[in-house]
């Protein structure tokens, strides 16, 4: 079967969860396989190579202190076709990024490949560096508003590569992703280089991103507005030993963006109902015992679903092992009662985080492989439980995180796919509906995370367990929860909303691919028809 990427004809190839996935992709030299299962090509070819990044002689007395942006990119070699990376720590709040491609733009510098750990809100600039020919491939975790729509409608002359957070550390230390210079936005930074992002008026809290990064990058450099004396102390996130230039700037963005939204419990009736069903499974699954572990994200289900866990260990004396992952102000909370023993910072959804980073060695600091990367011991592999979010998810319980009911890309792999694999127990939370459209489909348009590896759907009409799962289902109803067959529970909202228009799609153009956390091909986004 052929179809058409950008502007060459490419292969395609029907992988294990039935879709058609390129096997070359226009703009991109790698080859790419179809996804087989979650675990098959680590158990097939379990060994990667790490790839390493260049070392350089210093001399004694050598100044890392750019005069300016534009000199240190001078300095680092940087021109046209290289890749470049950045980090999204400062969330909505970034302000490096943008900067740096202003200052690429005016060098004239073109063709570059983008290989930030994510995109955000505050990265729309970047469809202008698209149209003018700086930016002519991107691989990242998420797209969103006029960058998204700009992808979907097919103005990027290559296909994005969307990567998990687990996939694209692995893709960095195996060399899929060669970075040429690394920007790392840093809240604090000394004149050698060392760097942290928990101190400083623009404090982010982890670097767990940038860490991959700034080992692996052939040039990096540090943009901080808050030059301290050296050394950095008492928290140092990159040493300076990866660090090859500093530049000071007025700002590097407003950490009080950091936050999507008010991280806090949901008073919303139906959210509540839909995190207590989720709470009673996990509470039904016989996994909250002492020195659990437990991820969950910041939205205001999830944190009533954290919020009925505190209740629930306090009431039973039970003391969990760690909290992982993307660490809102809650989970500090939670560690702080001493209802955890630890908790690893991969990324910090809440600027609050940051005093409990640098001051409470019990909220460790972990960078992106240690968190997800499935070639190495990862800590997603450790996890009890995982209490995840979806746009929609479908009749074989696959899960779409990344494109909306209009076929635009308005979202992000992030660790999503990762921690269902890792879990035990990996539970997604979603209402029934949203703004009238039902939310279990009878196919996803993207697949993000294979149902293989999704223990239960849970909405507030029903739980729906996965039928691989029949030893979570007899726990589920010998507590009389209310479960559902989620075939019967899809028919049951349609009755209510109808069946959803299904946007048009120009099949014979690829917009992006979908890597699964393993470097295979689970789904391909195609070209939104106008």
């Amino acid at each position: 079967m052929k179809a058409k990427g950008g502007d060459v004809t490419v292969s395609r190839i029907m992988n294990a969860k039935g879709r058609t996935v390129p096997t070359r992709l226009f703009g991109w030299e790698k080859a790419f396989e179809p996804y087989q299962g979650p675990f098959t090509i680590v158990e097939k070819k379990p060994i990667r190579e790490r790839a390493s990044a260049p070392m350089r002689g210093y001399l004694p007395g050598r100044n890392k202190v750019a005069e300016s942006l534009k000199k240190a990119i001078e300095a680092s070699g940087l021109s046209d076709g290289m890749t470049i990376s950045f980090h999204h720590h400062l969330r909505n709040g970034d302000a490096v990024l943008p900067m740096v491609l202003d200052v690429i733009a005016s060098m004239g510098i073109k063709n570059l490949t983008l290989a930030p750990s994510s995109l955000t809100d505050a990265h729309q600039c970047v469809v202008d560096h698209i149209r003018s020919g700086v930016i002519s491939r991107i691989t990242t975790s998420g797209l969103r508003g006029k960058l998204g729509e700009a992808i979907s409608y097919g103005e990027l002359p290559c296909p994005v590569i969307i990567r998990s957070h687990g996939g694209r550390a692995r893709a960095i230390e195996e060399g899929s992703i060669n970075i040429d210079v690394a920007f790392i936005a840093a809240p604090s930074a000394d004149r050698e280089g060392n760097v942290t992002g928990a101190m400083g008026p623009e404090g982010c809290g982890s670097l767990g991103y940038a860490m991959v990064d700034a080992r692996y990058a052939r040039h990096v450099i540090a943009i901080t507005d808050n030059l301290v004396p050296y050394p950095l102390v008492p928290k140092i996130s990159i040493p300076q030993n990866q660090v090859d230039q500093v530049v000071v700037v007025d700002k590097i963005g407003d950490s009080t963006k950091i936050a999507t939204g008010a991280a806090r419990i949901t008073k919303n009736p139906v959210d509540l109902r839909i995190a207590k069903n989720a709470f009673d499974l996990i509470c039904a699954s016989g996994l909250l015992e002492e020195g659990f572990s437990f991820q969950v994200g910041v939205g205001g289900a999830s944190l009533a679903v954290a919020s009925f866990l505190r209740e629930y260990m306090i009431e039973k004396n039970i003391k969990g092992g760690f909290g992982l992952g993307g660490i809102g102000g809650y989970m500090v909370e939670l560690l702080r009662e001493g209802l955890f023993e630890a908790l690893f910072d991969v990324q910090s959804f809440d600027a609050s985080v940051t005093e409990s980073i640098l001051n409470n060695p019990l909220h460790i600091e972990i960078d992106q492989s240690q968190y997800a990367n499935p070639f190495v011991d990862c800590m997603v592999n450790l996890l009890d439980v995982v209490a995840l979010a979806a746009l929609d998810v479908d009749v074989d319980f696959n899960v779409n995180v990344l494109t909306g009911n209009d076929g635009i890309i308005r979202g992000a792999s992030g660790g999503h796919c990762d921690t269902a694999a890792g879990a035990k127990l990996a539970v997604v939370l979603a209402p029934s509906f949203r703004g009238g459209i039902p939310t279990i489909k009878d196919r996803v348009q993207t697949i993000v995370t294979p149902g293989e590896t999704v223990d239960a759907i849970v909405t507030e009409r029903g739980i729906c367990i996965n039928p691989r799962r029949e030893d979570l289902l007899e726990r589920a109803l010998k507590a009389n929860l209310p479960v559902k067959d989620i075939g019967k529970l899809k028919e049951e909202v349609e009755r209510l909303t109808g069946k959803p228009k299904t946007p048009e799609f120009d099949e014979e153009k690829i917009v992006a691919v979908v890597e699964y956390r393993d470097g295979t091909l689970i789904d391909s986004v195609y070209a939104r028809k106008r």
